[in-house]
């Protein structure tokens, strides 16, 4: 099924309200931008009485027809959507390049397809407020991706922003047995995190100017600190403890200083890896994409955050 999308003016007002909230919504797309892509592809999925939303990109058909390609999820941050997700990344034209499926998941909101967030535990918003089942709906959406296309179910990768990342933390914690590598950007965990069941490859990317998800920890900043439960987050390097942990990682992680940016790689076993990149350029951004708003914070030139990422996911291939 398709939805269309109708007044972009009051949906623009709309999502303005809460340009930089974690990950900031997007404005309206152009008629432009709308006329060079798919006129509204996005499909639904019927899961705990709530009808859910994701757009579908993929690769060329000699691609698909070769064999069971990579499967990623991209997850928006808080007050976006799949339409922002995939213009701040640019993940489309990258699984266009490699030949892999990139979807695009969206979240809830008591508006309906306005101002989504994630029930990521201690954010975000409406979905943490009331206790939406958006692992359950990921499950069952991959489940279904798996069904519909040729995905490979060794090689399923999930990433996200902000409340998106804080959502995808929770993915690889709690879909461990589905899932090869993760890849937050700009999010955080809380300290409370149980150990996941299965290994999980990690790649974290946070900025040092990011005001909203410090990464020094600590209170949420930016404008709207509220849509959390007032959970401390933790400094951004207790992420990579936290999956070295999980991993099996042994010892402390090697610290690389490339001036623009700090690189901590854990020593990990075979086929499995923890890095962590903290851009002193960066802020509450896509590294190396496009800012979410026209308020939002201008995105690091010191990497891409979408090749790093391919990159690492590229190199997992979901052995146990």
């Amino acid at each position: 099924m398709s939805r269309i999308h109708s007044n972009a003016i009051e949906r623009f007002a709309c999502l303005a309200i809460i340009a930089g909230f974690l990950g900031g919504a997007a404005s309206a797309a152009s008629a432009t931008d709308r006329q060079l892509g798919d006129p509204d592809p996005l499909q639904t999925l019927l899961h705990d009485g709530i009808e859910r939303h994701y757009l579908v990109r993929m690769p060329a058909e000699a691609v698909l027809r070769a064999g069971a390609v990579p499967l990623v999820l991209v997850l928006h941050g808080g007050g976006g959507n799949a339409e922002n997700a995939e213009r701040m990344t640019g993940f489309s034209d990258k699984a266009r390049r490699e030949g892999f499926i990139v979807v695009y998941p969206e979240g809830t909101s008591r508006f309906r397809q306005k101002l989504l967030t994630w029930n990521a535990g201690h954010c975000c918003g409406y979905a943490m407020e009331h206790k939406v089942d958006d692992v359950g709906f990921i499950r069952a959406l991959i489940g279904q991706l798996v069904k519909e296309y040729p995905v490979d179910p060794k090689r399923i990768y999930v990433t996200g922003m902000s409340n998106g990342g804080m959502m995808t933390h929770r993915l690889g914690r709690e879909l461990s047995d589905q899932l090869a590598a993760i890849a937050p950007v700009v999010a955080t965990l809380f300290g409370d995190e149980s150990k996941a069941a299965y290994p999980v490859s990690a790649l974290m990317l946070n900025g040092m100017l990011d005001k909203s998800v410090p990464y020094l920890g600590g209170p949420p900043g930016g404008r709207f600190n509220d849509a959390w439960d007032g959970t401390p987050a933790q400094p951004a390097l207790a992420q990579g403890a936290y999956w070295a942990g999980s991993n099996n990682c042994a010892g402390e992680p090697v610290r690389l200083d490339h001036g623009t940016y700090i690189n901590w790689r854990y020593s990990c076993p075979v086929g499995k890896a923890v890095e962590l990149y903290l851009l002193k350029d960066n802020g509450h951004a896509w590294p190396g994409g496009q800012k979410g708003s026209r308020r939002g914070d201008a995105p690091s030139a010191s990497l891409n955050a979408t090749d790093l990422i391919w990159d690492f996911f590229a190199a997992q291939d979901g052995s146990r």
